[in-house]
């Protein structure tokens, strides 16, 4: 096999953090290796001007992509970068929290549109971000492009996530994996499930995910810790047991504010978990099927506590509610994208950025 191009992918965080944005360039990486290519991930955070410089002088891409402009393709931007990349192709990828333009800044959507037009392709993993991106960069029309996105290949460990969470075999168990930042929403969920564990106290929960953001950190380690009587939080659960983890749990929970295409809720489809999810447009689409497949969640209202309250206690009074939506779920799993799928589609943008010098 004749080697493909070398891609340096810049994100947030990378392999072997747990993040959602180290899982997908992790699962890039091994698709992309298996076609040839030469790889390597970069996290960005913490990641100066010189230690990119560094990174880009050692292993000398022929592609670099920026996966999250905001927080990634911003270091593009600099002189001394720009002039280190003059004659690469450059690709940049939005996340949901980076096509949320109407949310941002004015900086912050100023600095998103730049990084944006200084690419020679663009790429998203949500068909609703991909309208989304056409209608704000609508001269930049013929560089975006849709890349399915498959979930994480499951690992084979075992998490028994009710044992560890110290709660019954009746116990209804609620699981939100999802990093510690305002975004994702984890401390609005606590709140507004100590409302519905005082409904109903076979109601628990169980938090994964690393902090990412200190001060909102510290106020949600300090909370949890206070609420011992229905919620618990663990750090870490390695990538190869997540799939144990998911089927522990009774319900999976996303509560993000803003977000593209979930990695935690294709697993959870992809582990037969019913869903409750924030009401935001990509996870609305995936949880209702356009095709007239039954649902395989509830969807509530990010601002309304009371409105989660409400679907989660009619997910935990109702059984069969739950089963018909695993069945649901299991039957949406036979119809996701394979990492063959995404990965192709990657390789197609990528040949569009070189095509473009």
């Amino acid at each position: 096999m004749s080697k493909g191009p070398r891609v340096l992918i810049l994100s947030p965080t990378a392999y072997p953090s747990i993040t959602g944005n180290a899982a997908t360039t992790e699962r890039w990486r091994q698709s992309l290796v298996k076609k040839g290519y030469t790889v390597q991930v970069s996290a960005t955070r913490n990641l100066n001007i010189a230690g990119l410089l560094e990174h880009i002088e050692r292993f000398k891409p022929d592609i670099v992509h920026a996966y999250h402009a905001f927080h990634s393709g911003v270091l593009l931007l600099n002189p001394r970068i720009a002039r280190a990349c003059d004659g690469l192709s450059i690709v940049v990828s939005l996340p949901g929290t980076d096509a949320d333009l109407e949310t941002a800044t004015q900086a912050r959507r100023d600095i998103i549109m730049k990084v944006c037009r200084s690419a020679h392709a663009i790429g998203a993993q949500s068909t609703v971000i991909i309208d989304h991106l056409k209608g704000s960069l609508s001269d930049l029309g013929g560089r975006i492009f849709y890349i399915p996105k498959a979930p994480s290949q499951p690992g084979s460990d075992i998490f028994d996530l009710r044992s560890h969470g110290g709660w019954a075999p009746g116990d209804v168990l609620f699981f939100l994996p999802a990093g510690i930042r305002p975004v994702k929403g984890n401390l609005e969920c606590l709140r507004a499930f100590q409302k519905v564990h005082q409904a109903n106290p076979a109601a628990k929960i169980v938090f994964s995910g690393q902090v990412l953001d200190a001060d909102y950190g510290r106020l949600f380690e300090q909370e949890v810790g206070g609420s011992s009587s229905f919620a618990r939080w663990i750090k870490a659960i390695s990538p190869a047991a997540m799939r144990s983890a998911y089927e522990g749990a009774d319900v999976v929970l996303n509560c993000s504010f803003s977000e593209g295409l979930s990695n935690v809720l294709l697993e959870a489809i992809s582990a037969g978990r019913p869903l409750l999810a924030s009401d935001i447009p990509s996870t609305r689409q995936l949880i209702h099927d356009n095709n007239g497949a039954a649902p395989c969640g509830l969807l509530y209202d990010p601002h309304s506590p009371d409105d989660f309250c409400r679907q989660a206690l009619a997910l935990i009074d109702n059984e069969p509610l739950r089963r018909s939506m695993s069945e649901a779920a299991r039957n949406k799993a036979q119809t996701l994208p394979t990492p063959d799928d995404e990965v192709n589609a990657l390789i197609r943008v990528y040949r569009t950025a070189v095509n473009s010098m």
